[in-house]
């Protein structure tokens, strides 16, 4: 199985006055800058059978426009992925079924997801940055073995986009 992770795109600033952090949004430069990364994504990523995402809006909105990009995939919202731990969110991408999976995530829940998956001994070095994307392909079992097939930065990806 191979797993694509994905950083939401530029929200609201976490504490911006009247805003609760569950409900931060996309912002307008966010969502311009994501389409051109999705696009990018898109060209060297294939349509994944599953595209899950954090129920936050910002992985929600960061998921359809990935979505978009691809074509034919629908997005599907896991509550596992607004926080969760491992086995939460092994469990659902193993409901999902399929070769390739997607999840749109946060930090620092993404970075530590995948440092145990390809058994780093420490996440930072795999920190995202917003709209960042990685792909992973699992042997079987989730928790160490993986190989990182490629790690991107939002810029990488809009460069790809063309």
């Amino acid at each position: 199985m191979r797993l694509l992770l994905v950083r939401h795109a530029i929200a609201v600033p976490s504490g911006t006055p009247g805003i609760p952090d569950d409900d931060r949004r996309l912002t307008p430069e966010g969502r311009e800058r994501f389409e051109v990364a999705a696009r990018g994504l898109a060209r060297i990523v294939d349509r994944p059978d599953a595209l899950l995402s954090s129920p936050l809006p910002r992985a929600v909105e960061t998921a359809e426009i990935a979505a978009r990009a691809w074509g034919r995939v629908r997005v599907r919202t896991e509550p596992a992925f607004a926080a969760g731990r491992f086995a939460d969110w092994e469990r659902a991408i193993r409901a999902a079924e399929g070769e390739l999976v997607a999840v749109v995530g946060h930090e620092p829940t993404l970075s530590a997801f995948l440092a145990r998956l390809v058994s780093a001994p420490r996440s930072e070095r795999f920190a995202f940055k917003k709209g960042g994307a990685a792909l992973v392909e699992t042997p079987g079992a989730f928790e160490g073995g993986a190989t990182l097939l490629g790690f991107w930065a939002p810029r990488v990806l809009r460069e790809l986009a063309g």
